[in-house]
């Protein structure tokens, strides 16, 4: 019984993981991408095999060990191409600055063509990839177009761009979302010459224009100020006549008016004058008082501003003199930190100096075998080229401009005077026997003994011929 529940146990878990397995291989594409399916995926219609079966949405079951799957990301890439020096059918270089905005396209051909050639690719190959074939359509296009077409007919220039890139675009699997052309410019100044001649072309227009408006407004008020000096006249005419009869009734009527202001100015004049009066000494009374209350205003605020600025002076002299103590401690404080630590960071220095020193003296003597007078010498053998050199730094700079030699053959021994001469001049340079000398050391023996000079004979002074003789 026990082996029958093992068994069922184990084709119950058979069961279960194959299921788990099955269901794994059941892949879901995301809207934003699309899933290639690769290896053994079918034939195509004329019966070769297909290199790679794409989805884009939906879901596929993938077979194990036989077929893989792979996506292929559907965001837009922007690619910023700053085409330079490209030349126009005018044999005119021009600069190009714009933005492609491209990206995998959905179509099942275009598809296939992107499993193929952009699988496996990283977003800055897929760009690099994308912007050569862009330069290359871009260049193609300008090179068949006019600046004037160009610059000003920007929607062909546009459509013929895109037409251009999308077909090579395609090749790849991508497809082409936008094209924005910034400004266009050339190095010759073409382009800028254009645009000043259509803004001289457009102000010209505007200034005849004006002309021609002001031409007209001008005859029309011409005429219209006759007409109006006319219908005036004829008007002036019949007014005349009647002002004539009004200005009688109108004297008659004004002498009236003129004895009843007369009286009421007079009535008037002296109400006013008294109110005058009364005005003036009620406006004294009360400026003298307003002077008496400013007085003491004036006095209470000058007092209150000279005792409070005193003590504002005062506290911020003692706040200014704690600081400046304050400021003196502290820097005090920070030169003797300064100066202790770099004291203490010199003798730390010597110390391990000298320590260095004593070790590297104790290891020379160690390496001698206890000997110090041949740790002496090994230490002096070890500085015996710097002394060479000091020693020859002492005929090092002679200068010796000319040397002029009459030799008679009458030198020593039957030597020539320019042999000695040679002979004493190299006897200025140290024997290398006497360096090891005064070093406290002798030539090892493979370099030969020294030689001792043999004494010169001392040469009689010639005798002086006596006076008169030849």
């Amino acid at each position: 019984m026990p082996a029958i529940y093992i068994l069922i146990a184990v084709i119950v878990l058979l069961f279960f993981g194959t299921t788990l397995a099955i269901l794994s291989r059941y892949r879901k594409c995301p809207s934003d991408k699309v899933m290639v399916i690769y290896g053994k995926v079918g034939n195509t219609e004329n019966g070769s095999a297909r290199s790679a079966r794409c989805l884009h949405g939906g879901a596929a079951f993938v077979w194990p060990v036989i077929q893989s799957c792979a996506y292929l990301d559907l965001t837009p890439i922007s690619i910023s191409v700053d085409l330079r020096s490209a030349l126009s059918r005018q044999n005119i270089r021009i600069d190009v600055p714009s933005r492609f905005t491209v990206g995998i396209s959905t179509e099942t051909a275009v598809m296939q063509n992107a499993a193929e050639r952009l699988l496996g690719l990283g977003l800055d190959q897929v760009q690099e990839l994308a912007k050569d074939i862009i330069f290359g359509q871009l260049r193609l296009v300008i090179a068949t177009m006019d600046i004037e077409e160009i610059n000003t007919d920007r929607d062909k220039f546009l459509a013929a761009v895109s037409s251009n890139v999308e077909t090579e675009l395609k090749k790849i699997g991508l497809r082409l979302i936008n094209v924005n052309v910034t400004d266009i410019t050339d190095e010759s100044g073409y382009i800028d010459a254009l645009g000043k001649e259509a803004a001289a072309k457009a102000i010209n227009d505007a200034k005849r224009n004006v002309a021609e408006q002001n031409r007209a407004g001008t005859v029309g008020e011409s005429e219209a100020q006759r007409d109006q000096r006319v219908s005036v006249a004829e008007a002036n005419a019949v007014a005349i006549q009647g002002e004539n009869e009004a200005k009688v009734q109108i004297a008659d009527s004004e002498a009236v008016r003129r004895e009843r202001e007369a009286e009421a100015l007079r009535r008037a004049t002296a109400a006013e004058k008294v109110a005058q009066a009364k005005a003036l000494e009620e406006a004294y009374a009360a400026e003298e008082n307003a002077e008496r209350a400013r007085a003491v205003r004036e006095q209470a605020s000058l007092r209150a501003d000279v005792i409070v600025r005193a003590e504002i002076e005062k506290e911020q002299a003692q706040l200014s003199a704690e600081a400046e103590a304050e400021r003196i401690r502290r820097q005090a404080q920070g030169e003797a930190d300064a100066i202790y630590a770099r004291l203490a960071a010199q003798a730390k220095g010597a110390e391990e100096l000298l320590t260095r020193q004593a070790e590297g003296f104790r290891r020379i003597i160690e390496a001698a075998g206890g000997d110090t007078q041949a740790a002496v010498q090994l230490m002096i053998a070890d500085k015996l080229e710097n002394l060479l050199k000091t020693q020859m730094e002492a005929i090092k700079n002679l200068s010796i401009d000319k040397i002029t030699v009459w030799d008679s053959m009458n030198g020593k021994d039957g030597g020539s005077t320019t042999s000695d001469f040679i002979k004493s001049y190299m006897s200025a340079v140290p024997p290398m026997n006497e360096m090891f000398r005064m070093a406290g050391m002798e030539l090892p023996g493979f370099m030969g003994k020294p030689v001792t000079p043999a004494p010169q004979p001392v040469q009689p002074a010639p005798e002086e011929a006596p006076h008169g003789e030849a």
